[in-house]
């Protein structure tokens, strides 16, 4: 949040919505260090909502985007060069897909991808640079942990899906119908996904865990992301089923076929939720639902292919960018400083070993200090 927010201050809201460069990235200098932000005439396409307002509800986006990729990389990335990358990915991944995605001259706005609110920009990205990272920094020395706290993870679950309203809906960028519609998706979709999620474990003879329901409804939130403001609320329970039986399964191919580290299963769960929802626009998005979308270019259930070709071919562009872009940033990384922190350093925590924060830390210190 720190880092994020000042970089967005300084250039960073500037990159994404300034004065657009043929579609491919805004102006750093057009909103320099906020400049004419506050007095500004509001954003094109959210005529009601002050341009400051709109600059702060943005920045939690940007803030978003890194902090997924961290559930990739836990327990062995040093914190100096974590911060490093993740100022790295935000100028040079984060920034120019939004400019690509959500500004009007945007390259892929004006081939009419839509992306209600962050499909391909937060969480296609953030899954392939969990995955490029997981890739990179290999396996942990210890690599299987159990859940330390299952009613935290539950807590953390209701509160992302409570805060997701503000995700989905507040991209309707006003107290309307469309926001409504996007609140009501949000809940179809999440509540298909655990649902999804559980009953497919019991069908692989698994029990149907409170985790297991958590996972599932934050699969169903990542997919009904960039379609939440374009589908009808029946075809979101249809979105959230999909997502959750595909992540479901990857997650189980990472862990039993693979050695792809990746803590939190931000890829399978994130990346590729983003992709199955991004697809799943192109299938179900309706102009009766959202009349941004021109005549001849609903989904694919309703007859029309342009829009569903457009996303294929966005979903491909953007997985290469991201994945290709997120690897070649870690390499430039920790050519600069080492990414991966030492064998006793992972084995002693980082928490201690990086900030000396860890429990013994804090004993040690309780003691010496008596």
């Amino acid at each position: 949040m720190a880092v994020i927010s000042v970089l967005w201050i300084v250039m960073g809201f500037s990159l994404a919505f300034g004065e657009s460069y043929d579609g491919w990235i805004g102006n750093p200098f057009t909103y320099f260090f906020f400049n004419g932000v506050t007095e500004g005439k509001p954003w094109i396409n959210a005529p009601t909502v002050p341009l400051l307002l709109f600059a702060l509800y943005q920045l939690k986006f940007a803030i978003i985007t890194p902090a997924l990729i961290t559930g990739a990389f836990a327990e062995r990335i040093r914190f100096t060069s974590y911060i490093l990358f993740i100022c790295l990915f935000f100028i040079f991944i984060y920034a120019p897909l939004a400019h690509w995605t959500w500004h009007p001259e945007g390259i892929l706005f004006s081939l009419g991808v839509l992306d209600f609110a962050g499909g391909t920009v937060v969480h296609m990205s953030a899954g392939w640079a969990a995955l490029a990272s997981a890739l990179y920094l290999h396996q942990r020395k210890e690599a299987e942990h159990n859940p330390a706290n299952i009613p935290l993870v539950m807590l953390g679950t209701g509160l992302l899906w409570f805060g997701w309203f503000g995700f989905n809906a507040g991209s309707a960028l006003g107290a309307n119908q469309l926001a409504v519609s996007a609140a009501m998706t949000t809940t179809g979709a999440s509540a298909a996904g655990a649902l999804a999620w559980i009953f497919f474990d019991t069908v692989k003879g698994k029990k149907p865990s409170a985790l297991g329901m958590c996972i599932g409804a934050v699969v169903g939130l990542v997919a009904i992301t960039p379609a939440a403001g374009f589908v009808t609320v029946p075809h979101s329970i249809f979105i959230g089923v999909i997502a959750s039986l595909i992540s479901n399964k990857l997650v189980d191919w990472r862990t039993s076929k693979t050695t792809v580290d990746d803590t939190l299963d931000v890829f399978p769960c994130h990346g590729v939720g983003g992709m199955v929802g991004m697809i799943l626009t192109g299938v179900f998005a309706t102009s009766a639902v959202n009349p941004i979308i021109p005549d001849g270019d609903n989904g694919l259930f309703f007859g029309e292919t342009k829009l569903f070709l457009h996303h294929l071919a966005a979903l491909i562009g953007v997985s290469v960018f991201a994945f290709g872009g997120s690897y070649l940033l870690l390499m430039f990384t920790n050519w600069i400083s080492p990414l991966r922190v030492t064998e006793d350093d992972e084995k002693a925590g980082l928490d201690s070993s990086q900030h000396g924060e860890g429990y013994l830390s804090w004993v040690k210190n309780d003691f010496e200090h008596s």
